[in-house]
């Protein structure tokens, strides 16, 4: 049974805006290791639109190696995009689903393969409240913005955790690898 990891970027007062933070080369790398190692990536419209701009050094690599690979990887990963409002993708690796969110992820979690990453914040704050997150890779950005989205928001359960791991960056952010205890089991 695949994991599905939930992975993402947040700065050190919690809040998750990819516009305010600056990863550098060994991050990128980090999550280039990550998408080659998943099956497929979730996304709701917001982030899956945001992360079309690696799209455009697809066709004008930036020159910058980790930059580009990063890029590659994006391009290459299935993406199911779970929208109201956008009618298609633009982009060929990636595809709307036509099913709700707990009724897709069940299906893709009972498949055989690699994992599965969610990377938008609506979406691991729906799976959390169903469960459905095996892991959660939390990219801690040391920065303050003191403002917007906070990863976690209208949470109505409490859910604890384990720190399984760390990983440190010589640039200062740190990624915490959690389980959460009452992860749902699926058959």
């Amino acid at each position: 049974m695949r994991k599905i990891i939930a992975a993402i970027n947040m700065t050190l007062d919690g809040f998750c805006d990819h516009t305010e933070l600056l990863p550098d080369k060994e991050i990128h790398q980090h999550y280039t290791e990550l998408l080659r190692e998943a099956d497929v990536i979730l996304y709701g419209r917001i982030t899956y639109q945001l992360m079309q701009y690696w799209q455009t050094l697809i066709i004008n690599p930036s020159g910058d190696k980790s930059m580009d690979d990063f890029a590659r990887a994006m391009d290459n990963i299935p993406k199911i995009v779970f929208s109201h409002t956008l009618k298609e993708t633009e982009w060929s690796s990636a595809k709307l689903s036509n099913q709700p969110i707990e009724e897709e992820v069940l299906a893709l979690k009972r498949q055989s393969g690699k994992d599965i990453l969610v990377g938008s914040r609506s979406l691991i704050m729906q799976l959390l409240e169903k469960s459905l997150i095996d892991e959660f890779q939390l990219c801690v950005h040391p920065v303050v913005v003191g403002g917007g989205l906070p990863l976690f928001e209208n949470i109505n359960d409490r859910t604890t955790f384990k720190l399984i791991k760390t990983k440190t960056f010589s640039g200062g952010a740190v990624t915490l690898y959690f389980e959460p205890k009452n992860i749902r089991q699926v058959l």
